[in-house]
């Protein structure tokens, strides 16, 4: 049995918050300027071109990518074998408040949805511990902007829509969101499991690499199909029309009960702040 010291996991979820919040990962600047080769608009070639620079600037100045820092969603797999001395989600929360005053990232978390008072430093953040074989401690970090997560959408599909009701689904949230969501977005889409199940298969979907396509041949085609479908709606860039909407698309699929097709979509914004780290 190996034992992870609480302030490791602090100290770490404080350097991913602060390391996340200055600059965009390389996986995602080579989407951008990908992306940039295909956009044939005008006004989508000049915000992606900002959308880069802008990377510049902030990674250069150690100022925040956006002004939302996002709520922190903090996705940990903890090994059979890995024990930690103290509590997990304190430690996280050490972690997310030390690193948001730290850096002069502004706090939006509120202390319940009807009472909205800020709790005035970014916490609780949003904790998900999955057990896995081993001794491995990893801890995902994502600050998830409130435009994008507005944008998710669930549904309760049947049995009887089936793949093309799920690709349906999928796209129309992404034509209703429009220009919200400050596009080009990622995707993360999860189908199956339960209700509240789907939902974190979804948000779980973004953690991938991105750009990674799934490893599952049928999965991988779903991705392309709507990918393709979602780049074709033509809101383009920040909503100001054009050829790329989506940069990536990523689906994850659980187990499900036969009478059931759960579907989630969550969207995330341009500004893909994902980093990770093992203990």
């Amino acid at each position: 049995m190996r034992t992870i010291k609480a302030a490791d996991i602090a100290d770490a979820v404080e350097k991913l918050a602060l390391d996340a919040a200055f600059s965009l990962g390389t996986r995602e600047i080579k989407a951008l300027e990908d992306a940039l080769q295909r956009e044939t608009s005008p006004h989508g070639r000049d915000v992606i071109s900002t959308i880069i620079e802008n990377n510049t600037v902030a990674s250069g100045a150690m100022l925040p990518l956006c002004q939302d820092c996002g709520s922190a969603v903090v996705w940990i797999e903890r090994g059979d074998g890995a024990a930690v001395d103290g509590c997990i989600e304190d430690a996280v929360n050490t972690g997310v408040r030390r690193a948001y005053e730290k850096g002069y990232l502004r706090k939006s978390i509120l202390r319940g949805g009807l009472d909205r008072v800020n709790t005035g430093d970014n916490t609780p953040a949003f904790i998900r511990c999955e057990c896995v074989p081993g001794d491995v401690f990893r801890i995902r970090f994502a600050a998830k902007g409130g435009g994008s997560e507005n944008a998710g959408a669930l549904r309760m599909l049947t049995p009887a829509d089936g793949r093309d009701g799920v690709v349906d689904f999928v796209v129309d949230t992404v034509r209703r969101s429009g220009g919200r969501p400050c596009p080009p977005v990622i995707l993360g889409v999860g189908i199956g499991g339960n209700f509240e199940g789907v939902a974190m298969l979804a948000k779980k979907a973004l953690f991938r690499p991105l750009g990674d396509p799934n490893p599952d041949v049928r999965l991988a085609r779903i991705e392309e199909d709507i990918f393709r479908s979602v780049n074709a709606l033509g809101i383009g860039p920040m909503g100001l029309g054009g050829k790329v909407t989506a940069l990536a698309v990523h689906v994850e699929e659980a187990a499900c009960h036969m009478a059931s097709l759960p579907v989630a979509v969550n969207v995330e914004c341009h500004s893909h702040r994902h980093r990770e780290m093992s203990l």
